[in-house]
């Protein structure tokens, strides 16, 4: 299928690894030229020249996507951006009896003001165009909350809350907005969540990824190119009409109707 996004520029946040990348990845394949970002230096300039194979122009910025003086230099680069894909490590796992007010303020920075203020720094522009993409890399956890990522779950609903409001105040102006929820992909994050329960169980890792394993009906953790494959679907023209939605790729762990 043809996207029909050919030649747009795309912000990718957090695109030197895991999902980030995968986004970036697939939109190159599509043939969109990236600005991609991220904090380590090293991995960021693989991930550069991995992506310029596709032949596509490739910007990169070693930036913190959750600092105010990150989010400046993105918009100074990408302020003129088709599309924006807002993407942040998630929070650290533990019990609501260990928070203090500066763990509960950075989840909130990092996983819903961040995004928010890179998606207010797009939008005049992409409202002038009449044409933009919006994609927020959020958590499964948005509609069924994880016991062990209350911050997570906190944040990131949030950020789910603004875009339900905002996609719909500015769909009439060519602009879609639409959330991604990803489940439990093959990424550092999923090891580094399963490490933290192995510790908390007394267990080893791979029993605590196999019980995991097994409340997936596929079997299995998700790939990144099978969700980058849904975010540049996301990003074509054939999503018109899909606005203020938040789309699962969990591999059917999330057990709903709706």
């Amino acid at each position: 299928m043809d996207l029909g996004i050919r030649n747009k520029t795309a912000i990718v946040c957090a695109s030197s690894k895991g999902l980030g990348y995968g986004c970036a990845q697939a939109l190159a394949q599509a043939g969109v030229n990236l600005i991609i970002c991220a904090r380590g230096s090293s991995q960021l300039s693989q991930a550069h020249n991995n992506l310029e194979k596709f032949n596509v122009s490739v910007k990169s910025l070693v930036v913190d996507v959750t600092s105010k003086g990150g989010q400046k230099k993105i918009l100074e680069i990408g302020g003129n951006a088709d599309i924006l894909i807002t993407n942040s490590g998630g929070p650290p796992p533990g019990h609501w009896s260990e928070w203090q007010d500066e763990n509960i303020t950075s989840a909130v920075n990092d996983n819903m003001l961040s995004p928010i203020n890179l998606i207010l720094g797009l939008l005049p522009q992409m409202i002038e165009k009449k044409w933009g993409r919006i994609v927020n890399i959020t958590s499964q956890s948005v509609k069924a909350p994880i016991h062990a990522l209350g911050l997570s779950n906190t944040a990131r609903s949030g950020l789910t809350g603004f875009v339900a409001g905002v996609s719909r105040q500015v769909a009439s102006k060519g602009v879609v907005m639409n959330n991604i929820l990803p489940g439990s992909h093959d990424t550092d994050r999923i090891k580094s969540l399963n490490q933290s329960q192995a510790l908390k169980k007394n267990t080893s890792v791979e029993d605590v990824k196999n019980q995991a394993l097994a409340e997936i009906p596929v079997g299995r953790y998700g790939t990144i190119e099978e969700f980058g494959a849904v975010c540049a679907f996301l990003c074509s023209i054939h999503v018109g009409f899909l606005i203020g939605q938040n789309i699962l790729v969990d591999g059917g762990n999330v057990n709903m109707t709706f």
